[in-house]
């Protein structure tokens, strides 16, 4: 029986998913609807993420096709994603829009890797501060003498290999992204 707080691998799952996420939004040579989805586009008097606008595509390595369900919001997800500063402008035609990448040059893929890497720094310390958030706890269930001083660390034992885990896929993905990012 785990001593750990119910939510204690939920907690450092969040910070691994928005990590995942910050970085599927890091535009490399690639094409990836996740560069896009989450981009906000005004529309119908409000603001909604792309991807619940229109569906996304890639038919070739360096392009997006975006295809919305109403082509009347076209201009409006072209403008969301021209200011979105991806560097890339989208050309309607029709009813869909094209977004072409170009390739990344060797000064450009240098910044992607510092960018990547203060994300990856950022999820660490997420990482860090849901342990010793965890960890008070712990040490106040001791206190309260809820819980003894051997189950405390056995507990934080636990926490630690739970931490070790998601430090490791922080460094994966981070190896994986950074893999992509140089790939010409």
């Amino acid at each position: 029986m785990s001593l750990l707080p119910s939510n204690s691998k939920d907690r450092l799952n969040k910070a691994l998913e928005h990590l995942k996420t910050e970085l599927g939004q890091l535009r490399t040579g690639r094409a990836s609807p996740g560069l896009v989805e989450h981009i906000l586009v005004e529309a119908y008097g409000t603001k909604a993420p792309l991807i619940e606008l229109a569906s996304i595509t890639v038919p070739e390595a360096r392009q997006l096709v975006i295809q919305p369900w109403d082509a009347n919001i076209v201009k409006d997800i072209e403008r969301a994603i021209t200011a979105s500063n991806l560097g890339v402008a989208p050309t309607v035609d029709g009813k869909i829009l094209r977004v072409n990448l170009p390739a990344l040059n060797e000064e450009r893929r240098k910044e992607l890797i510092k960018i990547m890497q203060a994300i990856l720094e950022q999820a660490k310390v997420q990482i860090r501060s849901q342990r010793e958030d965890i960890n008070k706890s712990l040490k106040n269930q001791e206190k309260a003498g809820d819980i003894s001083e051997d189950e405390l660390f056995a507990a934080q034992k636990e926490l630690q290999k739970i931490v070790d885990d998601a430090n490791e896929q922080v460094k994966k993905l981070g190896e994986g992204k950074e893999k992509e990012i140089m790939t010409i």
